[in-house]
């Protein structure tokens, strides 16, 4: 399951200025105008040509659910890319992002003190370095275990140590069973 990345489209999505089409025909017309042609088209969604003309027309309007799925994703990964590309620039050099999430945090702590993993319910706002460093390791192809190490470190940083000022001896802090998870920028 990949629920970082997951998080980071539903915090794309929540930056649409207008909402993509709902209907088919107005779906499948978005598509051949991003993708330029039919065959573009159905290769994407996994249909054949002829079936994404019926799409177009209207003569065929209830696709099977898998389909309309694959529809639907095809368009919200294209629709409004300069929106998102504003917005993941302004999280990654000045704003940062907000990481909402149960989870059980697991760290190394020195001798003496409890380094027990437990649930906790945690909303902590990052700095730009970290989101940069998100978005970065998204782009490049990280997995989801790499991108939760990312957001670990800065729970670290931020929460656990606060910024330098307490638990100096914290050294590893991992990010394990996530109940949910939810960024916003």
């Amino acid at each position: 399951m990949a629920e970082i990345e997951d998080a980071i489209e539903r915090a794309d999505r929540e930056a649409f200025t207008r909402q993509p089409p709902k209907t088919l025909k107005g779906q499948i017309g978005y598509l051949i105008k991003q993708l330029k042609t039919t065959r573009a088209v159905a290769e994407e969604i996994g249909v054949s040509q002829r079936s994404v003309e019926r799409y177009r027309k209207g003569e065929r309007k209830h696709p099977p659910q898998a389909i309309t799925d694959r529809i639907d994703a095809a368009v919200r990964t294209r629709w409004q890319p300069q929106v998102r590309k504003r917005r993941q620039k302004q999280a990654a050099t000045t704003t940062g992002i907000t990481v909402e999430t149960r989870a059980r945090f697991g760290y190394t702590a020195p001798i003496g003190t409890t380094d027990d993993g437990r649930f906790r319910r945690l909303t902590v706002h990052l700095p730009p370095t970290y989101a940069q460093r998100l978005f970065n390791a998204r782009d490049a192809g990280a997995s989801d275990q790499q991108m939760r190490q990312i957001i670990a470190e800065g729970f670290k940083d931020i929460y656990f140590q606060d910024g330098g000022a307490r638990a100096m001896g914290l050294s590893d802090v991992t990010l394990n069973d996530i109940d949910y998870l939810d960024l916003d920028y």
